[in-house]
């Protein structure tokens, strides 16, 4: 059982990154997958979360309106899309998952299985 993202990397302020979640030995169907990051010295933070059982989603301030979560179960795949990036959102992302859930309630609190992080630095 795993996650992988990727997708991460060096960005120009203004630019755009679509980060790619691969699960392995599981299929994502029914469980809700989250994004979140970790900048240097700080903790993790939950930045989105897509439902499994509705496909509803969720972001938090920082990303609203710049960030496009997604999913396509048939690829064991989810996508987090950010647009107009900003040197604030230099971080470790991971996406993870918890399958004793179907939804994102408390999302941000955590969830039971984290998948390896991708890099993203949004510099000149």
């Amino acid at each position: 059982v795993q996650l992988q993202a990727s997708g991460g990397g060096l960005v120009q302020p203004g630019g755009s990154l679509r980060l790619s979640c691969v699960a392995s030995g599981f299929t994502l169907e029914g469980y809700p997958i989250a994004w979140f990051r970790q900048a240097p010295g700080k903790e993790p933070w939950g930045i989105s979360c897509i439902s499994g059982s509705d496909s509803g989603v969720y972001y938090d301030d920082s990303v609203k309106g710049r960030a496009t979560i997604s999913r396509d179960n048939a690829k064991y795949t989810a996508y987090l899309q950010i647009d107009s990036l900003k040197p604030e959102d230099t971080a470790k992302y991971y996406c993870a998952t918890d399958f004793e859930k179907t939804g994102c309630t408390d999302y941000g609190r955590g969830m039971d299985y984290w998948g390896k992080g991708t890099q993203v630095t949004v510099d000149y």
